[in-house]
């Protein structure tokens, strides 16, 4: 592949002079770029909701997701799934970021990482990685060896393949069942993808993960009632969604928050339907897990 051809190494006119122009028009001259990424975003979303809709019956039936890439892509990768467990109360093994060169990787180039197929398949193995499965293959340029190597394994296994990049009809949107491109153009400083790719990584991988959760049932209404009350912070967010979704005062919420053993969503069962921990618990069994459903 001739990387000069790549769009997300193309220069970009917009910022020719970024260098020479005063503070103010150089924030304003990226600010301008970074509003295409949404509209950018927005061009994928019928993409983005096939993917999710995919994902679901698989992980209903055991699998769970992937992502994995290299730099910037893997990063963004692994700080996506870290965030769900805290936010959803799922097992950090639902949701799994694999990053070229590992732990070290996020913090540090680890150089020559992200050249290897072997590797990304190698890695991605190595987790259990099976037939219900989802990879999700990020790469901003379309083309990351380790990313590719991910996606042959996987697809080799029957998994669902997903490509997520920012390049037009690249080898990784040919490797993926499903391949979402997010086209922002050329960044402001030419190739430097944890710009406007990256940030339109970021915004398409929160919808991916929390489209899913959302379809699994770990919202009710717009409320995370899965969260984890770990600190001050979390445990007044339990508060006030206990609050706003039976309608009860801060006493009230607080009453039933100790009484569920601290679990918000066994609270609302309990507040709404007027019912013991043990029968809130065993509605929410028989429903698995989803608030809603436990209402009926």
């Amino acid at each position: 592949m001739k990387f000069e051809t790549l769009l997300t190494e193309q220069a970009n006119p917009a910022s020719a002079h970024i260098d020479r122009v005063d503070t103010l028009e150089m924030v304003r001259i990226i600010n301008e770029e970074d509003k295409k990424v949404a509209l950018a975003v927005e061009a994928a979303l019928p993409q983005i909701a096939a993917a999710i809709d995919a994902i679901v019956p698989r992980m209903r039936a055991g699998g769970r997701l992937f992502y994995t890439g290299a730099g910037t892509s893997g990063r963004l990768g692994v700080l996506d799934a870290s965030e769900c467990p805290p936010t959803y109360d799922v097992s950090p093994e639902l949701v799994q970021g694999l990053i070229a060169g590992g732990d070290t990787a996020l913090r540090k180039a680890v150089e020559g990482a992200e050249d290897s197929r072997e590797l990304g398949a190698q890695e991605l193995l190595a987790t259990g990685f099976h037939s219900q499965d989802t990879l999700c293959g990020i790469a901003a340029s379309g083309r990351t060896p380790y990313v590719l190597g991910a996606m042959a394994a996987a697809r080799e296994l029957g998994a669902l393949t997903l490509a997520l990049s920012c390049s037009p009809n690249s080898p990784l949107s040919q490797a993926a069942e499903i391949a979402i491109e997010v086209l922002p153009g050329p960044e402001v400083v030419t190739g430097s993808t944890r710009m406007k790719a990256g940030t339109a990584t970021k915004l398409v991988l929160n919808m991916l993960s929390t489209g899913v959760l959302i379809r699994l049932g770990y919202v009710f209404g717009n409320l995370m009632v899965n969260v984890q009350p770990t600190n001050e912070k979390l445990v007044n967010r339990a508060l006030r969604i206990i609050m706003q979704a039976t309608g009860t005062d801060r006493d009230a919420a607080e009453k039933l928050f100790e009484e569920s053993g601290r679990v918000v969503r066994t609270a609302i069962v309990m507040g709404r339907l007027k019912v013991t921990r043990a029968e809130a618990e065993s509605r929410l069994a028989r429903a698995g897990n989803r608030v809603a459903d436990a209402l009926l």
